[in-house]
């Protein structure tokens, strides 16, 4: 059997068409564009993962669809509560889809959640009975796998992992919280405790690579900046691998996971990360003569999204 995912992103959807073993056979992606009218954005989303569909057999060959949002989504409903980046809020995705395209099963998940579920189930922890996915980007998100299934909650807001408070009344959050994770450990951390060293360095490696510019300075400038050796970046780097680590023990002792995934940019350091990641968490575990998870890179990509959402139609 066949099901369609759909990963709806602030600023692109992408839709497949996705088998059991979470392989991909038919595509199709539109822009978001969120500016527009909210019944507009659903008319062409329907309309996509028809588009999608169609090469595959069409909508009577899919047992369901799957929808990745980003956002907290009431998954027993199908309803996404708030969802910031869309501006959407309290929106009933599975009535909105089946109104447009018949009464065909429709399932939704908060986007981190479902990337969490395709690399459990076709990815880089496939077989795992308990996984953390860490997407590290924009911000941290995260997803977390019990029993080969997400974790919602009971609120459904399970695996919002980059708001745990690392630092007490630490950098301030845009969820109006001090000292959360996501200040310390996502890709934006980087990206200004790069720009601070510019500030003192103006000759560094991090100012040259971005040509003395502060707001070209990404964080891949800074990765590379620290494997080269440059002193500066290589102090950035040491932090941001405490502050990650920090945060994946406080993860560890509540759930014991059998591994670590990490994705989002920032994964593109490859085992300049994971080592690094690795090494350290081992080290800081309390439990030093047990099992310790490990730590591994994701490997769907952007595809995640589209085959974790489709999982939620296949079911186990």
């Amino acid at each position: 059997m066949l099901a369609l995912g759909l990963d709806v992103g602030g600023t692109h959807v992408g839709v497949g068409v996705v088998d059991q073993q979470g392989k991909i056979i038919a595509r199709a992606e539109m822009a978001t564009r969120s500016d527009r009218p909210q019944s507009e954005v659903l008319d062409e989303i329907a309309k996509t993962a028809l588009a999608a569909a169609e090469q595959a057999g069409g909508l009577a060959a899919m047992r369901g669809i799957g929808v990745g949002l980003p956002g907290v989504v009431e998954v027993d409903r199908g309803v996404l509560v708030f969802a910031d980046n869309l501006g959407w809020h309290n929106v009933d995705i599975r009535h909105e889809l089946q109104a447009r395209l018949g009464d065909i099963p429709v399932y939704a998940g908060n986007d981190a959640n479902v990337a969490a579920l395709a690399e459990a189930r076709a990815g880089a922890c496939k077989g795992a009975d308990s996984a953390v996915l860490l997407t590290l980007g924009t911000g941290l998100g995260g997803g977390i796998i019990i029993g080969g299934d997400i974790h919602t909650g009971a609120h459904f807001v399970g695996g919002e992992v980059g708001h745990m408070i690392v630092e007490v009344d630490g950098r301030q959050c845009n969820c109006g919280t001090l000292g959360c994770w996501e200040r310390y450990a996502s890709a934006t951390a980087l990206v200004l405790a790069g720009r601070a060293a510019m500030a003192e360095a103006a000759n560094g490696a991090i100012a040259k690579a971005a040509g003395g510019d502060p707001e070209k300075v990404n964080a891949r400038i800074v990765v590379d900046a620290a494997k080269a050796g440059d002193p500066a970046a290589l102090a950035i780097w040491q932090e941001y691998i405490k502050y990650l680590v920090v945060g994946m023990v406080s993860l560890t002792n509540l759930l014991d996971p059998q591994v670590f995934v990490i994705g989002g940019g920032v994964s593109a350091a490859g085992e300049f990360l994971r080592e690094a990641t690795q090494t350290l968490l081992h080290k800081m575990l309390s439990f030093r003569d047990s099992n310790k998870p490990d730590v591994k890179l994701a490997t769907l990509g952007n595809d995640a999204g589209i085959i974790g959402a489709a999982m939620l139609a296949h079911g186990k």
